[in-house]
């Protein structure tokens, strides 16, 4: 946009991490400034930034301490980084300032508003593995509104309901149990792009499975982290260098087989207008044997903060009890990880007296849902620019 002026900020978090940042403003100014952020991902070229520009507003784009590069992700800590940039704008000339959260940047979004929302003294105080995070001595201004774009229902979440249940040894990536392999024609699977048929059955056996593997993951990292507080207090106590130096070992996780969601398999299982295929593509027959998918590679106390459905706290559904300003919810009708299900449980579950929740052809990053069609990025930036005019000054 011409006459933008762009600033880079580099931000020190209340426990000392730096993170950074990019302040775009439109030229003349702006009244309301939208925050853009996620817990693992780069969003300095997010595609709303240069459609939320084009209509006024400016726009925060800002990283975690963990961007690109996951494998010790804390949310907790994630809550202090949001903290950083939320105070830096609130000590700017803006208006308004509103928070955008797609995909897990609206957990993202909606666990800090939980924890700004509480007393000082009620906030957490540490990690689930033990790691200190003190969320009362932050400073954590609560946004003026919040717009959730195709917000998943956490990372946790996520991982559980597309993690494959049929690998019998964690050691092995290629064990597998026939009566869960969601790949075997025997249980329903169709090759693509044929969609596959699973009976009731065995989708509530594959589920519980699911569930099941989470927790064996569960124990395994609460081992290791277990262990590694045993070496910690060891060597405080006897000095023994040993001890320390295995207090100091990395741990690391390999979480194989992560692309295995049903539901990217059998179109009529919560159906709406995504193609066959996940977020990763159009064959997970074979990507979930390679090295995408999520939580491929991470730490015990990564995998307690950010990947466990059982131990992590950033949890869309639960968070945004304390989201009460002016919210916007945009379902894109073709999505591969916010189905119609979860959309409507997470707009019932937000508290606003000011709430819309607003349906948009595209996939869950924002593409077309088919050739020739408007993408979804630029349909949602339609309901964005106008539900931001009609409540914030641009």
């Amino acid at each position: 946009m011409s006459g933008e002026a762009t600033a880079a900020v580099r931000l020190r978090t209340q426990d000392g991490a730096f993170v950074s940042g990019l302040l775009r403003t439109p030229a003349g100014g702006a009244g309301t400034v939208v925050s853009i952020m996620h817990p693992r991902e780069d969003v300095t070229h997010h595609p709303q930034v240069s459609q939320l520009l084009d209509q006024g507003f400016a726009v925060w784009t800002q990283g975690t301490r963990s961007m690109n590069n996951d494998m010790r992700l804390l949310h907790e800590q994630a809550v202090l980084d949001v903290a950083a940039g939320q105070t830096f704008l609130e000590e700017q000339d803006f208006e308004s300032r509103v928070a955008l959260g797609h995909s897990g940047g609206a957990t993202l979004f909606a666990f800090y508003q939980e924890q700004a929302g509480l007393h000082a003294g009620e906030r957490l105080t540490s990690a689930p593995d033990g790691t200190p995070v003190d969320l009362a001595a932050a400073r954590m201004p609560m946004p003026d509104g919040s717009i959730f774009m195709a917000p998943h229902p956490g990372q946790g979440v996520l991982l559980q309901r597309v993690i494959d249940p049929s690998i019998t040894d964690e050691s092995d990536p290629t064990s597998v149990d026939p009566s869960l392999d969601a790949f075997d024609p025997a249980n329903g699977f169709r090759p693509a792009p044929d969609s596959s048929s699973y009976a009731p059955e065995f989708v509530e056996r594959y589920r519980a499975a699911q569930k099941a593997r989470v927790h064996r993951l569960d124990r395994l990292a609460a081992e290791s982290v277990e262990a590694t507080r045993h070496h910690q207090d060891l060597a405080a106590e006897t000095g023994n260098e040993a001890h320390r130096r295995r207090a100091l070992t990395p741990d690391i996780m390999i979480v194989h087989r992560t692309d295995a969601d049903l539901r990217s398999l059998d179109l009529t299982i919560d159906p709406n207008r995504r193609p066959y295929g996940s977020l990763f593509g159009r064959r997970p027959d074979l990507g979930n044997h390679g090295f995408a998918g999520f939580c491929r590679i991470t730490t015990p106390s990564a995998w307690m903060s950010t990947w466990s459905a059982t131990t992590s706290r950033a949890n869309f559904v639960k968070n945004v009890s304390a989201v009460a300003s002016p919210t916007l919810l945009i379902e894109l009708t073709g999505d591969q990880a916010c189905f119609p299900a979860d959309a409507r449980q997470m707009y019932a579950a937000l508290p606003a007296l000011d709430k819309k929740h607003v349906r948009v052809a595209g996939t869950h990053f924002g593409g077309a849902v088919a050739p020739g069609e408007p993408t979804g990025t630029e349909l949602a930036a339609q309901q964005i620019g106008r539900w931001l005019k009609e409540r914030f000054t641009a």
